[in-house]
């Protein structure tokens, strides 16, 4: 059975009531009398549980997948090879040009 969260719009008065979903809403304000009793919106409160779905695909919160997370790195160390590579290439060329005039496969 859910539970209900009621206020009296007359006294203010809050109370949660145990009842049946096919249970007609109570309308009279136990604190007061008053006929302004009324159900409150409120938010679901559950938690899961166990080694389903949420636990193995979700629960972790990263927001990325493993693989893509692997992909990322793996581009990563790519691109910063290429960039190490380069430099040492450039490192090793004379201020003037390339090393073979730019006339080799290599360039």
């Amino acid at each position: 059975m859910p539970i209900y969260a009621y206020k009296c719009g007359a006294c203010g008065h809050q109370q949660d009531v145990l009842q049946k979903m096919s249970d007609a809403p109570l309308t009279v304000c136990p604190h007061c009398g008053a006929e302004q009793f009324q159900k409150q919106l409120t938010a679901a409160g559950f938690q899961l549980k166990g080694s389903g779905w949420y636990a193995t695909d979700f629960k972790g919160g990263g927001g990325t997948s493993a693989p893509a997370t692997a992909a990322a790195s793996t581009a990563a160390a790519g691109a910063a090879a290429a960039s190490s590579a380069s430099e040492s290439s450039a490192a090793a060329a004379p201020s003037g040009g390339t090393p073979c005039g730019g006339s080799c496969a290599c360039h």
